[in-house]
């Protein structure tokens, strides 16, 4: 007998082995549902009679009973597949048991009692949430609420950053916490408006930007493990930090005074530099010279005193020839520097002109000195015929100055 004959079941002889016959399957599936939605049709509207027509006849309780039962099995298949979900790779999927956390899913398909006895949750670990302080979208749209913070020294700072967090534990981001973002939000501000309130403006502006974004985003996990929040948070971005629109311009003119300033140090720095090394060396070359002249000078007047007391020797021992020799070696140095000579003998009224200048122009390649030499044998017996004392000569001296 087929499965599908919708006699089965049935008393009479219709079918091939009688009523009660054996090898009997299970009933039509689609058998019932049709002669389930006829009866309720027929209990429910009546139809019209026509003439002719004997009055519908009501439904007997054997029908209703399996066509209820038929349905019943069906919602419960359709609900306890309901329980079926996938967790996708990357994400994880919570488990509650009347609001109550069971069990932490993993990646793939999932069961679980459907509702209300159970529901999931799926948290995605591997999505890069990104938080926008002190505008959204763009920087031009600024948030004066949140952007506004005050710095060290009292100054006011307008400041836009960024915020990249993963979610690193579902349990405690669905349980710890009631709104993650929004939690997530009030942190990032708390912990940024506490690293500027330790650091002066012109160092947020122009200095230290990384170094505030590394502070800030140590002081915001900080705070999230506090909490357990289940957050990590990857990386603080500085968007943009800037004064106030209103004090815009007078800012500008203070940094602009500041540059000039710094400007005009290093211009005094550098002639300083240039400066003060010329001035050092030629203090250095002057007291060098100065030494030189010293040890120069000490060294003539000890040669000097040497000198002097070797002639005192000699002198002691031939007065006479010392003298003659002193007087020798004195003219020599004068009549080296000069090419004219007067001469005036005692007793004499005639001065005599020896022009060596022309004596040595004759003689080509003599020298003052050789003809000095040559008058010397000469002027050596006038001496001696006669003798001048010191002080003739000296005033002879004077009369030729």
């Amino acid at each position: 007998m087929s499965l599908n004959d919708p006699n089965w079941g049935r008393g009479g002889s219709r079918g091939p082995q009688g009523p009660g016959g054996g090898n009997q399957g299970p009933p039509d599936l689609d058998e019932l549902w049709r002669n389930f939605n006829r009866r309720l049709s027929e209990l429910f509207r009546r139809r019209a009679r026509g003439s002719g027509d004997e009055p519908p006849r009501p439904p007997s309780a054997r029908g209703i009973g399996g066509g209820a039962g038929a349905l019943i099995v069906l919602v419960l298949a359709v609900w306890l597949a309901s329980g079926f979900y996938i967790v996708v790779e990357g994400q994880r999927g919570v488990v509650l048991t009347f609001g109550r956390f069971v069990k932490e899913t993993s990646s793939g398909l999932n069961w679980r009692l459907p509702w209300p006895i159970q529901s999931h949750e799926i948290v995605n670990l591997s999505q890069v949430r990104t938080l926008e302080v002190g505008y959204r979208n763009n920087v031009r749209t600024k948030v004066l609420k949140e952007s506004l913070m005050l710095t060290d020294d009292e100054n006011i700072v307008d400041l836009q950053f960024a915020v990249q967090y993963l979610v690193k534990d579902a349990q405690a981001f669905i349980f710890n916490v009631r709104r993650p973002d929004e939690s997530a939000m009030q942190i990032a501000e708390t912990a940024m408006r506490e690293v500027i309130g330790k650091n002066r403006m012109d160092a947020i502006l122009y200095e230290t930007q990384v170094d505030i974004a590394n502070k800030a985003r140590d002081l915001m996990q900080q705070i999230h493990d506090r909490y357990n929040t289940g957050i990590t948070v990857s990386t603080v971005t500085l968007q943009n930090a800037q004064p106030p629109e209103q004090v815009q311009a007078a800012f500008d003119d203070a940094v602009k005074a500041g540059q000039d300033r710094e400007r005009q140090k290093n211009e005094g720095q550098a002639y300083a530099n240039d400066v003060i090394p010329r001035a050092r060396g030629a203090a250095s070359r002057l007291q060098q010279e100065s030494e030189g002249y010293k040890q120069r000078v000490i060294a003539n007047a000890e040669g000097d005193a040497s000198r002097f007391r070797q002639v005192l020797t000699e002198y002691a021992k031939a007065p006479q020839v010392t003298r003659e020799r002193i007087y020798i070696d004195t003219m020599r140095e004068i009549l080296s520097s000069t090419n004219k000579i007067m001469m005036d003998y005692r007793g004499s009224g005639n001065l005599l002109l020896l022009p060596l200048e022309k004596l040595l122009q004759q003689g080509g390649a003599a020298t003052p000195s050789d003809a000095q030499a040559s008058q010397r044998p000469a002027e050596a017996p006038a001496a001696e015929a006669s003798p001048r004392s010191r002080e003739s000569l000296r005033n002879r001296e004077r009369v030729d100055r």
